[in-house]
């Protein structure tokens, strides 16, 4: 027999060899995978039995309450029925503990644990890593760099600009109750606050609320202005908020190569791509203004600048410092908190206050006999409705903006109930089920401004719309400045009342949305000064 003869049959064994071999080796490795996880389940299993937690199954752990309507209801049976925290399974091998004490929460927010990776990571193609997700050294270089962007001096002036985007969008909203009186004004105040921080925060010229022009989806070539794709970055933002959440709560979809090959992956870097084509646009436009003659020596000659400004001069005066894409993620990161946290909490304020007509009436009157009409606020009025100031407080006890934020353990943690936690323990904090703990705040899902009366007292961690410790909201101070702003003027322009065929639903998508959106009723006031 010849050799020739052979060789066929050779091959076909050769190639029978190979795929048992390639088999063995992927049983072998399957075989090893599942003890992993067997293991890492039996980890928690023993690290997390101090603390209570509902039947879950085995494979799909707590599952059932994220949908999104209904997690929140979930949330605050556990908040009532388990005290302090309690644990919720994602999925057979991803746990955490859950978190609504106030001491519970100081101790944690009082240590230096990083953002959960596991969690946080979802965020990082979207806006980087900023400031929300730098840990150690860098953080605290630059947290040091920025918080000059947020002294009195520079946040003072802000005012006038805040109210005159609130006004822009009360003029719209007064040409559009004379045909219906219901109105969605979630979308109306996203693109005011968006208006506020680009002019504020961004040196930016034009309002995007004025801008008719803006297409609904611009192509990429359309970048070149911040405002023509205003629209899209606030529909962008509101897609990835969604499209990350959806991909926390899927297991399959925790590995970056199976998701980018998911339909879910693709929308979400279309998407990402659109809220980074209108930041790089505001950065260009910026750099441009800068390049003119006498604007870099007059912008430079100021004793504080804007925050923007602060990262530019950073770039070109010590560019090792910081690198383009650190200046890009700073930007992307506090466009993002700047107008999305704070159009959430102006919305469910408003909501809050139509649905308690009461207290909208004495925060109106307080407001008219601050303001008259409204023609001229300032930042001293600020500290002069303290009423109002109740009222903003104790809606964002019930409607906190970002009703949740995640740490993980790097070292081990001893509570003061003598529970404790290893090292390497996620640890969810949620700030919704704090601010409706019975325990802490009794008949909790009553209205009660007098909770944030001068002179009352309450637990240092029990109010957390700004996150707490070391890290947390740089920009509080803007956000309440910008708050206070649009709730006094709206009072003073409209009567707020609720849309009772479209109640909210409220979810935690990155902020506090509402399902349906936040639809209420507007009577335009005949004379705001009476």
């Amino acid at each position: 027999m010849s050799v020739s003869a052979l060789s066929p049959s050779r091959a076909l064994g050769g190639v029978s060899g190979l795929l048992q071999v390639v088999s063995l080796l992927g049983l072998v490795l399957l075989l090893i995978k599942a003890a992993q996880l067997y293991l890492r389940r039996q980890w928690l299993l023993k690290a997390l039995h101090h603390f209570p937690s509902p039947p879950s199954h085995w494979f799909c752990g707590h599952k059932w309450e994220y949908q999104e309507e209904g997690e929140l209801p979930h949330l605050l049976k556990r908040v009532e029925k388990y005290p302090r925290a309690c644990v919720r399974w994602m999925w057979g091998t991803r746990a955490l503990l859950l978190v609504y004490d106030p001491d519970y929460m100081k101790m944690v927010l009082g240590r230096s644990d990083p953002k959960a990776h596991v969690t946080y990571r979802c965020l990082k193609p979207w806006i980087g890593t900023g400031l929300l997700l730098l840990e150690g050294q860098t953080w605290f270089q630059h947290r040091r760099m920025l918080t000059p962007a947020f002294h009195y001096d520079i946040l003072k002036p802000y005012v006038g600009i805040m109210a005159d985007s609130v006004r822009v969008m009360l003029d719209k909203w007064e040409e559009l109750v004379s045909q219906d009186s219901h109105l969605e004004i979630f979308g109306h105040v996203s693109l005011m606050t968006l208006d506020t921080i680009m002019k504020c925060a961004f040196s930016q010229q034009g309002s995007v609320q004025t801008d008719r022009s803006a297409p609904p989806s611009p192509p990429a070539s359309s970048a070149s202005s911040p405002f023509r794709n205003s629209q899209s970055y606030i529909q962008a933002i509101r897609d990835v908020s969604h499209l990350i959440v959806s991909r926390l709560r899927n297991a399959f979809h925790q590995n970056d190569l199976i998701y980018r090959l998911t339909p879910e992956g693709h929308w979400n870097h279309r998407a990402c791509q659109l809220a980074h084509q209108h930041t790089d646009a505001v950065i260009k436009e910026r750099k441009a203004r800068l390049q003119k003659e006498g604007e870099l020596e007059k912008v430079r000659s100021r004793r504080h600048l804007d925050f923007l400004d602060i990262l530019l001069f950073a770039r070109m005066e010590n560019g090792s410092s910081l690198s383009d894409e650190d200046l890009r993620a700073e930007v992307d990161t506090f466009m993002f908190e700047g107008h999305d946290t704070t159009a959430s909490g102006i919305s469910w304020i408003l909501y809050a206050l139509a649905s308690h007509p009461e207290h909208q009436q004495r925060c109106r009157e307080e407001i008219q006999s601050l303001l008259a009409d409204g023609a001229s606020i300032t930042w001293d009025h600020l500290d002069q409705m303290p009423y109002t100031t109740m009222c903003i407080k104790e809606a964002m006890r019930l409607y906190p903006p970002v009703p949740v934020i995640s740490r993980e353990l790097s070292k081990p943690i001893t509570f003061p109930d003598g529970r404790s936690l290893p090292a390497g323990i996620l640890v969810s904090l949620s700030i919704y089920g704090l601010h409706h703990n019975p325990k802490v705040w009794p008949n909790p899902e009553v209205f009660d401004p007098t909770r944030f009366a001068p002179g009352s007292t309450r637990h240092s961690h029990a109010f957390l719309p700004f996150s707490g410790g070391s890290r947390n909201c740089i920009g509080k101070q803007f956000a309440m400045n910008e708050l206070k702003v649009a709730v006094a003027l709206t009072l003073l322009r409209f009567e707020l009342s609720p849309d009772s065929s479209r109640v909210p639903v409220p979810m935690p998508v990155i902020v506090l949305r509402s399902k349906n959106g936040i639809h209420l009723q507007l009577r335009k006031l005949s004379d705001p000064g009476t």
